[in-house]
This record gives C-alpha cells, structure tokens and sequence, in this order.
C-alpha cells in the first residue's frame, strides 16, 4: 500500500500526460500535487479525475493570492472539487478568507510562507523586509496558524522550528524541494532529502521532477517510499 506522506508533484504539460503519468506509477502513489503551470492544460478535470475514478488524494497548489472576497470565492468554488490541501499565501487576512471559503468542507487550507525556490537576495528584490530568511518562514507560519491554516508549506530547512511552535499542534507541515540522494539541485535553493524532512517534522513532503523524469517513474517513487519508511522507523527507535 502506498504511503501517502509522498506526494508527487504532476508538473507536466496537460492533463493527457499527467493521467499518462498516473497510470505509469500504478499504486505506488497515492497522493498528487496538481500546481498552477497545469491550470490551463485541464488541472481540474485531471483532479477530478484521480479523485473520483482512481480514488487518489489530490493537493491542488495555486497559492491564491487576492483580496479577501476573491479568495473566498475562488476557494468555495475549488473546494467542490473535494481537494484533500489547497495552497493559498500565508498572509493572515488571505488565511482568514480562504478558511471561510471552504466552510463545511473536507479541504485544508495550507499556507505558503516563503517559496522554496527564493533566496535572501529574492526577498531584497521583492523589498520584503530585511531579516534572516529563516525566521521570516517561521513567523509567518506562525501567523498563518493563528490566522487559522490547517497547515504550511515550508522548506524541510524550516521543518523542525515550525513543528517546535505550540501553534503547530495538530497542523500539517508539507515540505517541498524534496530530493532523493541521486538527484539534481534543479531550481530549488532550499533543498532536503525525504529521510531529513521526514526526521525534521514534515507530515508529507512533495517530489516532482526525480519521479516524473525518471525512466521508470513507478521504481524512483517506491525508492523514496522506502527513504520514508527508513527516516520513520529511525525517529521511533528514539522515541
């Protein structure tokens, strides 16, 4: 059975080869991330389709970002598609927005804190206040949770720190930037292996790019299935 703390990133051009995909991997996964770049190319229909006909979960990253009123709406509208997470920007009043959009739902809100593709250089650029990258991700977790997410999107990097904030109780830590040993950097700075995001606290970490480019897809997501079993079976033997 497939261990559903991987989730495989679906970054490909259309929703034909995301179900091209799907059927290559089989059971091995379990968990789809289906991001903003397939949005054109039928990302809905593909969510629609791995949830409803091959019963997957589905984690449907847009990182919404809008005044209150859009949020909501656009959330009450997504969430009809029974998403399992949904990504919107961890600013406390999009939070707040997004949560009420998705009332009476199944669907978790999660919070992005800073992209894990950014640098200190990138926020400088952006003019996003000085101050150690770090500590920026973790207050605005921090931020988010109080503002009610039912979880954040952070580096592995960040993982621990944020698990170690009482607002984390119950909360989910989703790590993406995740690659297995064998793997390039590709463009993520903030980069971790599954085993050390798993040991540092993430519920669910997310792969794309090491499973999808892989020769044998279904083989390179059952190695990082075994990479988690082996980092969670380490951290019971010291708890």
């Amino acid at each position: 059975m497939a261990d559903d703390r991987l989730i495989v990133a679906l970054d490909v051009p259309n929703a034909v080869a995301g179900l091209d995909m799907a059927a290559r991997i089989g059971d091995a996964v379990s968990f789809y991330k289906i991001g903003l770049g397939m949005l054109t190319g039928g990302g809905l229909a593909l969510a629609n389709e791995l949830k409803q006909e091959q019963g997957k979960r589905i984690f449907l990253d847009m990182k919404l970002f809008d005044i209150p009123a859009t949020v909501e709406n656009a959330v009450r509208g997504l969430v009809q598609y029974e998403l399992d997470l949904l990504t919107v920007h961890g600013d406390p009043y999009v939070v707040r927005a997004a949560k009420e959009g998705a009332a009476g739902s199944q669907t978790k809100i999660m919070a992005v804190t800073i992209l894990t593709s950014l640098e200190r250089a990138n926020l400088d650029e952006a003019m996003i206040r000085e101050g150690d990258l770090r500590e920026i991700v973790i207050e605005r977790a921090e931020r988010a949770f109080e503002a009610g997410a039912d979880g954040v999107i952070c580096s592995a990097q960040e993982a621990a720190a944020i698990r170690a904030l009482p607002a984390s109780e119950g909360r989910l830590i989703v790590t993406p930037g995740i690659r297995p040993y064998s793997a390039l950097d590709d463009d993520q700075k903030r980069i971790a292996t599954p085993r050390t995001a798993i040991r540092d606290g993430a519920d669910h970490i997310v792969v794309g790019r090491p499973v999808w480019r892989n020769e044998d897809p279904r083989a390179a997501a059952e190695s990082i299935q075994n990479e988690i079993r082996t980092a969670w079976q380490s951290n019971s033997s010291f708890a």
